[in-house]
């Protein structure tokens, strides 16, 4: 690849990163309109997590869904399956 196409493709992960953040700050302000916030205030941390997202594991709304329930997955199910048709 030519010198042009790794500058092509560098400001386009740059433009993509800059568009996700501006994004989240948007979805930050719609949520947040009255308080000072720091992912209002800096931007730069939202480019690795969204900001609907409070990031503790054991909070309801943000943990998988599946140990929340205690659901099985479908390997589960079906190893189950397997295993009870076997005996």
């Amino acid at each position: 690849m030519s010198h042009e196409d790794h500058k092509l493709k560098h400001s386009k992960r740059i433009h993509d990163t800059e568009t996700k953040i501006k994004k989240q700050v948007n979805i930050a302000k719609e949520y947040h309109a009255d308080s000072k916030w720091k992912y209002i205030d800096q931007p730069h941390r939202n480019h690795k997590k969204h900001i609907l997202n409070c990031g503790d594991p054991k909070c309801y709304m943000c943990m998988n869904p599946r140990k929340a329930d205690g659901e099985r997955t479908i390997q589960e199910k079906r190893f189950n399956q397997i295993k009870l048709q076997e005996t």
